[in-house]
């Protein structure tokens, strides 16, 4: 589930929005997620656990359209929540993560 709320504007004067990204996986004991937005890093953007098998992460975006995946204990995954996938060159898929600008 994602959820968008305005932010500031950056210099270009396209305003980023927070988007939420959530993920439920029981047994995980680390998710972080990796993409476009992060150059594919992993470690940069680690998930908060909720409890529960819960873990959320709130990302700060400028418009445009991006591509992730989760990494749950080392293994690369789509998200399972989103629906728009791209193939890419591993023979896995990416997630499609659009941000819209504000109005």
């Amino acid at each position: 589930m994602k959820n968008t709320t305005k932010s500031k504007k950056n210099k270009s004067g396209r305003e980023p929005q927070k988007i939420r990204i959530e993920f439920h996986a029981e047994q995980a004991q680390a998710v972080s997620i990796a993409g476009t937005f992060n150059d594919w890093h992993p470690q940069a953007t680690p998930m908060n656990p909720l409890g529960e098998g819960r873990w959320v992460k709130e990302l700060v975006l400028p418009p445009g359209r991006y591509e992730y995946r989760l990494v749950v204990d080392g293994e690369w995954l789509c998200d399972p929540a989103e629906t728009e996938k791209v193939p890419n060159p591993f023979g896995g898929c990416n997630s499609i993560l659009i941000v819209r600008g504000g109005a």
